[in-house]
């Protein structure tokens, strides 16, 4: 089959930071899919991972990488009770083994939903990373329970990027919160008003901003930008007994300590938990994105494709990732087969 990786942890303006390559079709263990591969999506995940997991090196094997695809069950495990040969399906994957940057690829059912019948593949493909991790972050980790928590407030920042997107959606449309979203050009204002949120602010100027509104503080604050420039002013935002939640990660030891007076909670998520560690509900995962298909199915939820670049080529990928590395990505861009 044919692949795309890299030896290398190249800048992705060098010809060899994605190389096109022919490898063995996979086989599918006892509990996986072999998914024939028609859409892929990119994240930034993939540049980080491409930016940092070969420094100084060069492996003997490409490494495959990318975390979003859409495509027809081809083959199954001698176990697989949930999909069977010619089912469409939509995944995210898991980050400790190969991506789906290749036309084959062999993932575990518990990890994979069926694709939303009246979307595209792209559109589809474009949907399973962001909507996992937003999903996981309202509902998982700040457990938010529509009933009760209806009308409460929630900000988003980087409202305009592929989880901001979605979150936006299922934070208005399923939990039923209040959303305050950061933007600051008028396109990525336009893009977070269409996602649903009901205030947009300027992330230079957020604490005024918020406040602006009539909104001393928020009861959620979701990061999906950066824990360290952000926290004092989420300190300060967010309300006594509230919660926030990050995916970015953070290279400096958190002031945890700065909230203890507000009695506010932080969680981190990251989508991947389930599959590295093989957790006991690693079926939720499933699950989700059975729901998350029904509610674009439903019209509830809308796909946050934004670009779509025709092919299966380094050339492509390489497109995806200049595009993502530039920091002004809108929405989700796809890659046809």
């Amino acid at each position: 089959m044919k692949a795309i990786g890299f030896k290398t942890s190249l800048p992705i303006v060098e010809q060899d930071s994605f190389i096109e390559f022919e490898t063995a079709k996979p086989t599918p263990g006892l509990n996986d899919l072999l998914v024939k591969i028609n859409a892929i999506s990119v994240n930034p995940v993939d540049f980080k991972i491409r930016q940092n997991s070969a420094l100084n090196t060069v492996l003997e094997t490409p490494k495959i990488i990318g975390w979003d695809a859409v495509g027809i069950v081809e083959a199954i495990g001698k176990n697989v009770n949930l999909f069977e040969i010619g089912d469409e399906v939509y995944y995210a994957g898991d980050i400790t083994k190969q991506g789906s940057n290749a036309e084959y690829q062999i993932i575990d059912q518990r990890i994979v939903g069926r694709k939303p019948k009246s979307l595209t593949n792209p559109e589809a493909a474009v949907i399973p990373l962001t909507g996992l991790t937003a999903w996981e972050i309202l509902f998982d980790r700040i457990r938010i329970n529509p009933e009760k928590d209806k009308g409460k407030t929630v900000l988003i920042i980087g409202g305009a990027g592929g989880v901001g997107s979605i979150a936006i959606q299922l934070a208005k449309k399923i939990a039923g919160l209040t959303v305050i979203a950061t933007a600051s050009r008028p396109e990525t204002i336009a893009w977070c008003k269409k996602q649903g949120a009901d205030y947009v602010v300027n992330h230079k100027d957020l604490i005024s901003s918020v406040r602006a509104l009539g909104f001393q503080n928020v009861d959620f604050i979701l990061d999906f930008v950066d824990t360290n420039s952000y926290w004092d002013i989420m300190v300060e935002l967010i309300k006594p007994q509230g919660h926030i939640a990050s995916i970015t990660g953070s290279s400096d030891p958190i002031a945890l300590n700065k909230l203890k007076n507000k009695s506010a909670s932080f969680s981190w998520e990251l989508m991947y938990t389930r599959s590295m560690f093989q957790t006991d509900d690693m079926l939720e995962q499933h699950i989700i994105l059975n729901k998350i298909a029904d509610l674009l199915d439903e019209g509830t939820l809308q796909s946050t494709l934004n670009e779509t670049f025709i092919g299966f080529t380094a050339d492509n990928i390489k497109k995806a990732h200049q595009f993502l590395e530039s920091g002004k990505t809108i929405g989700k861009i796809a890659i046809k087969f």
